[in-house]
């Protein structure tokens, strides 16, 4: 169940298992100015080196790392999410002070249960998946999660996706929010 499969008279890629690696991952990976994600659940993600000699053992290292690549490169890296990310995670990120000082921007509200990352404003991901190995096919084909996206270029979908994102990033939903007395605390006005 592994693939990124062109749908016949669409703009879209049908992305399962080990093909949300490949698209989205290796996407991000290549951002030449911005990446945008949307995440219930953050976890620390590890990656494959761009290249590594065969026979060898890989030496898998933190999407954070090459977060902080990116971030050195002036690539806008943004991070919604839904609750605190894994120890982990933030164990990672403490050790790049770059992406510390803001070259990873992040949000927290309690209602972000979509899951979509933006690369270069060119290229949408729209799934099941969270911002995780298991998510995100980075685990063995017996350990990660089964999840089901699309990928598209159509530039009508990617106005709709960052105008959503972008909504919630700034905090206009806010006001109306239900959640944000019992369960909010930082709400996204107020960043």
């Amino acid at each position: 169940m592994d693939f990124v499969r062109a749908l016949s008279g669409s703009s879209f890629e049908l992305v399962s298992g080990r093909g949300h690696y490949e698209r989205v991952i290796t996407a991000v990976l290549g951002a030449r100015r911005s990446v945008w994600i949307a995440t219930a659940n953050l976890k620390e993600l590890m990656i494959e080196p761009a290249m590594h000699m065969p026979g060898r053992r890989v030496q898998f290292r933190s999407v954070l790392a090459a977060f902080d690549e990116l971030a050195a490169r002036g690539v806008e890296l943004r991070i919604l999410h839904a609750s605190l990310p894994s120890r982990a995670f933030r164990n990672e990120f403490d050790r790049h002070p770059r992406l510390v000082r803001g070259g990873l921007a992040m949000r927290t509200c309690a209602r972000v249960h979509l899951k979509t990352v933006i690369v270069d404003a060119e290229l949408a991901y729209l799934g099941s998946a969270n911002w995780t190995g298991a998510g995100l096919g980075a685990k063995g084909s017996g350990r990660r999660n089964f999840e089901l996206g699309i990928a598209t270029s159509d530039e009508r979908v990617l106005d709709e996706v960052q105008a959503v994102y972008d909504q919630i990033w700034r905090g206009a939903e806010c006001a109306g929010c239900k959640l944000r007395d019992e369960e909010c605390e930082a709400p996204l006005c107020d960043a």
